[in-house]
């Protein structure tokens, strides 16, 4: 199921996308009933998903409207906590990051021994056609990664590598936007990821039980038509089971929680001289089976 969060008649709205017909089912119309975001949505579980899956057939033609006239906001606009976010987790990525000169935390091995995390605070999420606010940065140096992202749907602590699966409810790209300079001069990434607008994410939140073998899905990036980066999550240094396992060690994992699990070679600062985004660069990522996600830099 191809969940998305759009706005109608100055509210907030979740729907369905039937890409059969490529409308979107507004669910405040045909499931009244059902939460009306998306993190409550998550939280309700099954129970959600089975009644949002009948509202698919609803009748009630003012309850579908076509995608193309539907402006899509992030699948979890306001996340209710930082995005909890992986650094270093491709293999090439990880000696293109060290090699570059902008890594201030740099150790003995490119590789990592354990997961990098870092956040990414709520306030940088924006959607797909949003623009990404680039003049806040001040030290022009905006840099782009392609991003699986993860969405928790049951939480929990202590959550086994063999059970971690199952505490997935979904799958959606996420642009990790970075102002490369501020990351380097502050010696930690949070600043440098955490302006508003650095978090391109959408175009939805898709279900887990679409995507079959999440390690099989490939990640790409492009800028004005040029493919930067291209690679499949079975690359990741650490999988998707053991950085849950790493998260929920000793914290809480919530409904809605999203990870972003890393991105591959081929960000700007991987060229010399480095491609920083500039004013206008289109920045197109997909990922197979979750779609496009498409953003102009300003």
């Amino acid at each position: 199921m191809k969940l998305v969060t759009f706005a109608r008649r100055g509210a907030a709205r979740i729907g369905i996308v039937d890409s059969e017909t490529n409308t979107v089912i507004d669910l405040s119309i045909a499931a009244p009933k059902l939460p009306t975001d998306m993190t409550a949505f998550i939280e309700a579980g099954d129970r959600a998903l089975a009644a949002a899956a009948k509202a698919v057939q609803t009748r009630k033609k003012e309850a579908r409207l076509l995608l193309s006239r539907v402006r899509l906001s992030a699948p979890i606009p306001t996340p209710r906590r930082n995005v909890l976010c992986v650094g270093k987790n491709y293999y090439d990525h990880a000696k293109e990051f060290d090699d570059s000169g902008f890594n201030a935390t740099k150790g003995e091995s490119a590789i990592p021994e354990l997961p990098i995390i870092f956040t990414k605070a709520p306030s940088s999420v924006i959607g797909p056609g949003d623009p990404i606010p680039g003049y806040l940065d001040h030290t022009k140096s905006v840099d782009y990664e392609v991003e699986l992202g993860v969405i928790i749907g049951k939480g929990g602590r202590g959550i086994s590598k063999r059970d971690a699966l199952k505490h997935v409810y979904g799958y959606t790209i996420i642009n990790d936007v970075t102002a490369r300079h501020v990351q380097a001069d502050h010696k930690q990434w949070f600043l440098g990821k955490s302006i508003d607008g650095f978090c391109p994410m959408g175009p939805w939140l898709v279900t887990a039980d679409e995507i079959g073998n999440v390690k099989k899905l490939r990640v790409e990036s492009k800028v004005n038509g040029e493919i930067r980066q291209s690679a499949v999550v079975k690359d990741l240094i650490f999988d998707i089971p053991t950085l849950i396992a790493t998260l929920s060690k000793g914290m809480t994992l919530q409904s809605g929680d999203i990870i972003a699990t890393g991105t591959p070679a081929g960000v700007g600062i991987g060229f010399k001289p480095p491609k920083f985004l500039k004013k206008g660069d289109v920045v197109t990522l997909t990922i197979d089976r979750l779609g496009v996600l498409e953003n102009t830099v300003e």
